[in-house]
């Protein structure tokens, strides 16, 4: 069979997690429960992640709460859920029907709060794994974000130790010491490292001469094709840093290729998620268009991928790794 013909295997491995292919959704974009159900075969996907829930159910924040940019969009959701205890009556039952691997992301505003959440998701049908995202404000440290402090991310990984299950630490790329925050997490016990959340960011709407979300000052998350450099480097960085590490690269993943520039950079698996909002379809595009990049370069296995950059940075003794800025354009281009 020539190497044009040869499906290449396309199975993944975060941290402990076996997975049959390398391509999830991103919390925060595919609802609490099965939304994409209508446009994806969520069984065909490496894992659903949720988006963040609460122990208890939290309102969020004013409309508007989602903004247009030229190269992706801004949000300032804040964290709206049912908490918990809905979600697992209302929404995991039909996940867990159609076949879906959950991956559960909790939050908190205290540790306690992280606690409880990984507590109450213990033992729930379908749920593989759980996200801790600690992207968000820390109570207890006068509102400065978990994941801006090594010890308040160590502690809020360590404390979701009750749900049972793999722990990955979401992390955030608004801060300057990544790679302290990325070492406590795992030191505290994450599995995986999952790079990177939205990027700080504003908009203004000048007809009406204010702010265009409704957090006002507090402004909103940036995500979508503008920050996937952003999310390459931090999984780069990481992957160097720690190289045992399970990551999972997230952030303006839109076509296959995007897949595979962070699967070069370290990955193991990406996550699709604004793109879900222009096509609902594009996880499950993202998955086909990357197994029929690997198949038309010979590639057997998604695994041998992973890292790659890196192999080809020690070969050059500290030269560049990879294609001149031309081919790597071509590629890109013919996708």
């Amino acid at each position: 069979m020539s190497p044009l013909t040869r499906r290449p295997v396309m199975q993944a491995t975060v941290g402990s997690l076996s997975l049959p292919n390398p391509v999830l959704t991103a919390s925060g974009t595919a609802g609490h429960g099965a939304e994409l159900a209508g446009y994806v075969d969520l069984d065909r996907l490496g894992a659903v992640v949720v988006k963040s829930l609460a122990a208890e159910p939290w309102a969020g924040n004013p409309a508007p709460r989602v903004h247009e940019t030229p190269a992706g969009m801004l949000n300032s959701v804040g964290l709206q859920g049912p908490g918990i205890d809905t979600w697992l009556n209302s929404e995991l039952p039909e996940l867990a029907d159609r076949g879906a691997r959950v991956v559960v992301s909790i939050w908190g505003r205290r540790v306690e709060d992280f606690a409880r959440a990984a507590t109450m998701v213990r033992g729930a049908p379908a749920v593989v794994a759980v996200e801790v995202n600690v992207s968000c404000p820390n109570l207890e440290d006068r509102s400065r974000m978990f994941a801006h402090s090594p010890t308040a991310t160590a502690e809020a990984v360590s404390a979701a130790a009750g749900a049972g299950l793999p722990r990955w630490a979401k992390l955030s790329p608004n801060t300057d010491a990544l790679l302290e925050v990325a070492g406590a997490a795992l030191s505290a016990g994450a599995e995986a490292l999952v790079l990177v959340n939205t990027i700080l960011g504003m908009a203004m709407d000048i007809r009406r001469r204010t702010y265009a979300l409704g957090s006002g000052p507090a402004g909103g998350g940036l995500s979508g094709p503008a920050i996937r450099p952003v999310a390459v480097r931090a999984v780069h960085d990481c992957r160097a840093a720690f190289p045992a590490a399970g990551i999972v690269g997230v952030g303006g993943v839109s076509r296959g290729v995007d897949a595979v520039e962070l699967l070069m950079a370290g990955a193991d698996a990406v996550e699709v998620g604004t793109a879900t909002f222009r096509d609902p379809r594009a996880p499950l595009r993202v998955l086909g268009e990357l197994e029929r990049w690997c198949r038309r370069r010979g590639v057997r296995s998604v695994r041998d991928m992973v890292g790659v950059v890196h192999e080809g940075a020690r070969d050059a003794a500290g030269g560049p790794a990879g294609p001149e800025p031309g081919v790597a354009a071509e590629e890109r281009a013919r996708g």
